[in-house]
């Protein structure tokens, strides 16, 4: 497979899955999401679309560095480790919005935070600046990991 297009299906998988998972949750704009208290640094729901298109869109370019220094064959337990945390940040929002269940989406953004440095750690062996292409997503998530922890206490 050639570099490009191992580029744009990195970055289709990510931004792709990310956009399906939205809209087959809802997201913020469900009656029960605008009905809780949150915290007064609460984003306004309109903010997390955009945002979670950047961070999916580097979150692709990032494992496609890692990707195309060996493939699955030589890079396969980093690739893993991401594939991994997308999974457990793609699970969240079905435990916070399908389930309505902020302390379940709680302990999986815990566990996801744990992997997101993992994944970093493991990238940072192969590949320096990929692995500092997640940090802006690591950011995020420990931004959402408050902003869940305070819905839990809250609501």
């Amino acid at each position: 497979m050639s570099s490009r297009l191992g580029l744009v299906l990195w970055i289709g998988f990510c931004t792709v899955g990310g956009a399906l998972v939205g809209v087959l949750t809802g997201g913020g704009d469900s009656a029960w999401y605008l009905g809780l208290r949150k915290a007064a640094f609460n984003p306004p729901s309109w903010v997390f679309a955009p945002v979670w298109t950047a961070l999916y869109a580097a979150m692709g370019i990032a494992a496609w560095r890692i990707w195309r220094r060996g493939g699955w064959r030589l890079q396969g337990r980093p690739l893993t480790f991401f594939v991994s945390q997308l999974a457990l940040n793609w699970a969240w929002s079905f435990l916070f919005f399908t389930l309505q269940s902020p302390l379940l989406a709680l302990a999986d953004i815990a566990v996801l935070w744990v992997l997101i440095v993992a994944t970093c750690r493991m990238f940072a062996r192969v590949e320096a600046f990929a692995a500092w292409m997640l940090v802006p997503y690591l950011g995020w998530v420990t931004f959402a990991t408050i902003l869940n922890a305070a819905i839990v206490a809250m609501n």
